[in-house]
């Protein structure tokens, strides 16, 4: 007897990296064009979607079972995919709980709910204890998404930085799903006075130079200690295990450097 759906079409990448460490890799059957983990979906899968458009028609050839989605970005593309016929389920995690939540109803989905549980508690537990063991101080940490205009990063990694030992010198707004209620102006990052700054854009390479090169920037203590971090967006930006994993040891080096040298 088949278990869950067998053909599935990821357009983002987290449900993909998600669907391997399930093992339930060979369900996929397209996925995003930014897919960059794991290598081999890139490798073996093909690529039917970007971020905020996708090959409808390709998609409908694929005979998916199952479409997974994200955000109120691809909800233009869900609504055309369920018009076409096909089952589509988006996914909306902002925060660390929506991440681990995501990952128990993945598991839901395809049959793999003890799989998928056994992966989000692990997960859950390898936070707690590096949240456990943070040392003192704690530097302002500033996160920037975009750069025009500056965008401060989004919910689950403004809460990883909590984890990692710094404080998000804009926490509140980190809270707000869409990326315009997000903005700020260099005015208030300057008044924040940023000890670390994370940079994580998009489709776009990070240039630590150019942002200490800001009018006014060269007086913040990020930048007088070159603390400026470029950290890959395929594993900060994506609301799933590359941000629990590779994404907090990266946030966790650059604090825990920052500590060693400001250690009284």
């Amino acid at each position: 007897m088949r278990r869950g759906p067998w053909r599935i079409v990821c357009l983002t990448e987290e449900t993909t990296e998600t669907l391997y460490l399930l093992g339930a890799e060979e369900r996929i059957v397209g996925i995003s064009g930014y897919t960059v983990r794991p290598p081999e979906a890139r490798r073996t899968k093909p690529k039917v979607s970007a971020f905020t458009s996708a090959k409808i028609d390709a998609i409908v050839d694929l005979r998916p079972d199952l479409v997974l989605a994200f955000s109120d970005l691809q909800a233009g593309i869900a609504a055309e995919l369920a018009r076409a016929g096909l089952e589509v389920h988006l996914f909306n995690q902002r925060n660390v709980e929506g991440i681990l939540t995501m990952i128990r109803t993945l598991g839901r989905l395809v049959d793999e709910a003890a799989r998928a549980d056994r992966l989000a508690d692990g997960y859950a537990q390898r936070l707690a204890e590096i949240g456990r063991n943070v040392a003192m101080p704690r530097p302002r940490v500033y996160l920037e998404e975009w750069d025009d205009p500056l965008i401060t990063g989004i919910g689950w990694w403004s809460e990883l930085v909590q984890i990692a030992g710094g404080d998000d010198v804009f926490a509140t707004r980190a809270r707000a799903a869409a990326a315009r209620d997000r903005i700020v102006t260099a005015d208030a990052v300057k008044a924040a006075a940023p000890e670390v700054m994370f940079a994580s854009w998009c489709g776009k390479k990070v240039r630590p130079e150019r942002i200490a090169a800001r009018p006014g920037w060269s007086e913040l203590p990020a930048v007088r200690d070159g603390a400026i971090h470029a950290v890959a967006s395929h594993l900060i930006l994506q609301p799933g295990p590359a941000a629990l994993t590779d994404g907090l040891d990266a946030l966790v080096e650059a604090i825990r450097a920052w500590q060693a040298r400001h250690r009284a």
